[in-house]
């Protein structure tokens, strides 16, 4: 199947997650995907991973609380080398109106312009990279 080219930023659907339009970031120097969430917690009693996606800077983050009965922990390092153990979650996301499985870890990234960057680890075999491009998916999206 030949590859997609994406561009440095565009926005995409998280559907599973009620997520619709984010900024997402497209980082090839990270090997994870990420998504910032507002609050994460693990339930005692259930052992499932309470999330709320939020963030007032983000006005499509809608406040709403997911839960995953299935996560996992990951250590990511970041640029300046600092390692953080973070949670690590499965959801659905739609770029170029296809559906894709991706690998999340959850941290806080309100600071930050883009709530959600994809990493090598996704893109590699679907999408080519070319930086002088921005929403090329968003841009074509079926409305």
């Amino acid at each position: 199947m030949p590859k997609k080219v994406i561009g440095r930023i565009d926005k995409a659907d998280f559907p599973t997650l009620d997520l619709f339009d984010i900024d997402i970031k497209i980082d090839t120097g990270a090997y994870t995907s990420s998504m910032h969430c507002h609050k994460v917690l693990v339930d005692a009693d259930t052992n499932e991973l309470i999330c709320l996606f939020y963030d007032e800077g983000h006005p499509h983050y809608n406040g709403k609380e997911f839960r995953f009965k299935e996560y996992t922990f990951a250590k990511v390092k970041s640029s300046n080398g600092i390692v953080q153990k973070r949670y690590k979650v499965k959801t659905t996301m739609v770029i170029f109106d296809k559906k894709y499985l991706i690998s999340l870890t959850l941290s806080t990234r309100e600071d930050m312009k883009y709530p959600v960057l994809i990493g090598r680890k996704f893109l590699t075999n679907k999408f080519i990279v070319d930086v002088t491009q921005k929403n090329v998916s968003y841009s074509n999206k079926k409305k």
